[in-house]
């Protein structure tokens, strides 16, 4: 049977008060434990991440292969290509490209491997009749960062001719009559070959994509933050139970906190 008296009165008992102490103390440090496991995460993250960006150039082969997709641990890898500039007619311009302030197209050209070939991003031009714009011949040996494709489709720019919307493989197999490696290359540096001149601007690589190392660091910390809020559940459900007792428990909870007079008797 409920009782009539307030929940409220039970939980102001002084032993409920002390152990709700506790417990809010014991949370308390469940919490910092959990805040510090998140910030061991991201440390973590942060340290993968620049080991990444900062690991020596390999070759684009030893990564993946061109009958394999692209590993998402590739993706952001700093890599050499070395092969032969592919046609010219193969080369095709992404449209809506800033370089600064101004629009324009990045150019993309194939570099021929013993296995297919990557389509390689040169750079950024103004118009696709920019003389920077001349696919360039020869051996040639580079250095970049690989990119997925993008999202949006661009297949339909495919009919109209070589200025496409996205930089995406799916489009670009059905343009060539070779293998193509399943990512981009955003050339930083020609090692070797005939440099052109003039030349395209240079296009800075995307950041490479967050390594979201110590993933169990995460878990450590929402398990933290469940014992402290499980602590608390436990203290109100003690209270609960303690306020649905028996009588004879209340009647005890009472005379701990109703005041005693000075002649010894108990004030009403």
């Amino acid at each position: 049977m409920t009782p009539d008296r307030p929940l409220w009165r039970t939980a102001l008992a002084p032993r409920w008060t002390a152990l709700l102490l506790l417990a809010l103390a014991i949370a308390g440090v469940m919490s910092v434990l959990g805040v510090w496991q998140l910030d061991v995460y991201r440390s973590k993250t942060a340290e993968a991440t620049a080991k990444q960006a900062l690991a020596a150039p390999i070759p684009l082969q030893s990564l993946f292969s061109v009958d394999e997709g692209l590993p998402a641990k590739a993706v952001g890898r700093r890599v050499t290509v070395a092969g032969t500039w592919g046609p010219a007619a193969d080369q095709v311009f992404i449209t809506d490209r800033r370089n600064g302030s101004q629009d324009g197209f990045w150019v993309v050209s194939p570099v021929m491997l013993d296995s297919g070939a990557v389509m390689v991003v040169r750079g950024w031009v103004a118009s696709v009749d920019d003389p920077a714009a001349t696919a360039p011949t020869g051996p040639v040996q580079l250095s970049g960062s690989v990119v997925a494709s993008e999202a949006a489709d661009s297949s339909g720019d495919a009919t109209r001719g070589r200025v496409l919307s996205s930089l995406r493989i799916p489009t670009l197999v059905h343009m060539v009559t070779y293998r193509l490696y399943d990512a981009f290359v955003v050339q930083t540096a020609l090692d070797a070959g005939t440099v052109p001149s003039p030349a395209p601007a240079a296009v800075t690589p995307p950041a490479p994509p967050t390594d979201h190392a110590g993933l169990r660091n995460v878990a450590y910390a929402f398990q933290w933050w469940i014992f402290a809020a499980f602590t608390l559940w436990m203290w109100g459900r003690m209270v609960l139970d303690a306020h649905r007792g028996s009588p004879d428990e209340l009647s005890d909870q009472d005379q701990e906190t109703e005041p005693v007079g000075s002649s010894g008797t108990v004030s009403a």
